[in-house]
């Protein structure tokens, strides 16, 4: 089922240089999109476009067919996608399981375990996390959300190889198993073969491959 569509947008930076020259693609529930290119190609910008974060100079973007700025940005941010950014955005005087309660009514020591954190871990302020424990926090927050879309900035950059590998599989796990939307931004040719359709962003231009 196609729940993102993208029809002709464009965006460009302040400095005045065009960054998406006119993107035209669909998202469908069930698979993993890892999105690659060089860096400074605007794979971000697009992943903050289809999150509603931004809006694009122009074309449009719809969620089950609806116009995202017609129904409201900040009804998608909070209804219809989860966020994993590479900055975490985690609320830093709460713990990991305080940060995963605000987004679900599961319970947040079940998912945090899932990514990798231990029992202590998880109830220790984040402030006092490594990066690797605050980017599985981050992600845990994002699977606990009931949300259909998961958008993912660079997931497994702070983690080791083994941790990588793990985080991918519950990504694809959430897509194939959860029927989720899950699209990845990524620089790891890995995790780039795990997905189920490959979106190079090159010269302002998606070549999707799958």
């Amino acid at each position: 089922m196609i729940i993102l569509k993208t029809r002709d947008v464009k965006y460009t930076y302040q400095q005045g240089k065009p960054v998406l020259r006119g993107i035209s693609t669909e998202l469908e529930t069930g698979k993993l999109y890892a999105i690659v290119g060089p860096s400074g190609c605007g794979k971000t910008t697009l992943l903050s476009l289809l999150g509603g974060l931004d809006s694009p100079e122009s074309g449009r973007i719809f969620f089950m067919g609806e116009d995202i700025e017609k129904t409201g940005l900040i009804r998608h941010r909070r209804q219809h996608v989860s966020f994993v950014f590479q900055s975490y955005n985690l609320i830093d005087y709460l713990t990991p399981s305080e940060n995963v309660a605000l987004t679900s009514a599961l319970p947040p020591l079940s998912v945090l375990e899932k990514v990798g954190l231990t029992k202590e871990e998880a109830n220790r302020n984040v402030l006092k996390l490594s990066g690797g424990q605050q980017q599985r926090a981050a992600l845990a927050r994002a699977l606990a959300s009931e949300a259909p879309v998961i958008l993912a900035d660079e997931p497994t950059g702070n983690l080791d190889e083994d941790t990588a590998v793990g985080i991918v599989e519950i990504l694809k796990e959430s897509a194939h198993q959860l029927d989720k939307c899950v699209v990845v931004v990524t620089h790891s040719a890995e995790v780039a073969k795990q997905a189920d359709v490959v979106m190079h962003l090159k010269k302002g231009a998606l070549q999707i491959r799958q």
